[in-house]
């Protein structure tokens, strides 16, 4: 497998990172089988992931695609478990999913293998990455089993589960909004304009209107509009956009690595002349669910556990973008380089590529928080571990105390990046706690509460 990272002026290629750190030899994987096998559910995210770098869907879709496909292989695995809930009847439209047949025996790995891949095949394009994990890891439970009948029979119940769940997902407007008019940036200077270098149209304008997952809808945790716009130099608005300028201009060694760290623009644009390249990288969402893998890694989280917390993450994740859009696209608030470009200095320009889409708030900060709850209520307030979500990329690794420091690493990020004005961040953030509370709060997945 492998991934690609944007640096100033070039570009790594690793080849097979995730597969060397993540899968061990076959004896050793036959030795982790017989004790722990959340391998299983770390490697389908794992080749998830790299089918979304490789497709390069936005950070929104991207979301959607590990929420269903975790759903799916969640409420496979937990047929195996008297400690866990199913999420049908939580989950906003989820209802009546498929039920083992008592007199069969199953497999339930198999099975949500087979679900997680069936629904993951029907959400990205290259989905002979998907197919290349499905192979790989039903041969080795199939060799383990040597049942053809339960193998049969688990992988038929993985497959109902997959379409019961595309089913589902088909009602969320998805498909509705594909065809939905682009967004026309309004004329009055305080609103988005497309921005360099590629100055395309805004990314899905319509995806607040999607069905949620757990919230009562997109627009249920807003935080508020943004300070007014204002060309007046002795404004805040100008002050804000000022604060921008000015700490990219004095940006140091220090907080450039950050910006990099937590960039997670899924196609960043570089030019060289009169050639254009795409790199692409891990989105938002992708590195938070990183972080859920090794924060599962480290605690031994058994196979059922771990699906658990990714399919938490990935609800938050995906409920927290449509919110983060929903106020996007209603406050439609001008970028910081469009405005310094305009009113300050027009030759100037961030760190990061500014994303293609309106400002507040930042939803960098809203996920990022939300993960950061939902991990926390988890593993706990003081959970330390060492980020290496980016170096596939070829950046260093960071350590975090907490998932709320890293959290808040990633928010402040966006100022250092030059592609954020700070009340888009802290109330990004405000929100994201917000929705991530709601989550936890909302979701009963242990039937033994403590």
């Amino acid at each position: 497998m492998k991934f690609t990272k944007t640096k100033p002026v070039f570009f790594v290629l690793f080849i097979g990172f995730w597969t060397f750190f993540s899968c061990a030899s076959s004896e050793k994987g036959k030795q982790k089988n017989a004790v722990n096998q959340s391998h299983l559910i770390h490697e389908l995210n794992d080749f998830l992931t790299e089918a979304i770098i490789q497709d390069g869907f936005t950070p929104p879709v991207a979301s959607r695609i590990y929420a269903y496909s975790n759903i799916a292989a969640y409420e496979c695995i937990i047929l195996d478990s008297d400690e866990k809930k199913p999420l049908a009847g939580q989950l906003n439209a989820l209802k009546n999913l498929p039920k083992p047949e008592q007199e069969l025996g199953y497999d339930f790995r198999i099975s949500m293998v087979e679900a997680f891949t069936k629904v993951a095949k029907q959400l990205v394009y290259r989905d002979h990455i998907i197919d290349s994990c499905r192979q790989k890891l039903l041969g080795e439970l199939k060799n383990e089993i040597n049942d053809d009948l339960k193998i049969e029979n688990s992988i038929t119940l993985g497959q109902k589960m997959a379409q019961s769940i595309i089913a589902w997902a088909k009602t969320d407007l998805y498909n509705e909004t594909r065809n939905y008019p682009l967004f026309n940036p309004a004329s009055n200077p305080g609103s988005w304009q497309p921005t360099p270098p590629t100055y395309k149209e805004s990314i899905e304008p319509h995806w607040f209107k999607l069905r949620t997952f757990v919230l009562d809808s997109a627009g249920q945790f807003s935080p508020g509009n943004p300070e007014a716009f204002s060309t007046d130099t002795t404004s805040l608005f100008y002050k804000l956009a000022y604060e921008v300028y000015d700490a990219v201009n004095r940006l140091d060694s220090g907080k450039y690595e950050i910006a990099r760290f937590w960039d997670c623009n899924p196609q960043v644009t570089v030019y060289a002349g009169h050639l254009m390249q795409r790199i692409r990288q891990l989105t938002p969402g992708g590195h938070w669910m990183g972080i859920t893998k090794i924060a599962a890694k480290k605690s031994k989280l058994s196979l059922v556990e771990s699906s658990e917390i990714y399919t938490k993450v990935a609800i938050g994740l995906a409920d927290g973008f449509k919110s983060a859009w929903d106020v996007k696209y209603k406050t439609d608030l001008i970028r910081p380089e469009t405005y310094i470009n305009e009113y300050i200095d027009a030759n100037w320009r961030p760190i990061l590529e500014t994303p293609l889409f309106p400002e507040h708030t930042s939803a960098h900060s809203v996920i990022s928080a939300v993960s950061a709850i939902i991990l926390t209520d988890y593993f706990g307030e003081s959970f330390a571990f060492v980020d290496s979500t980016e170096m596939p990329f070829g950046l260093s690794p960071r350590s975090f105390d907490s998932f709320i420091q890293a959290a808040d690493e990633a928010a402040i990020s966006r100022l250092y990046g030059g592609i954020h004005y700070m009340p888009a961040i802290e109330l990004g953030k405000t929100q994201g706690k917000k929705i991530g509370r709601y989550v936890v709060e909302k979701l009963a997945t242990s039937s033994n509460p403590l």
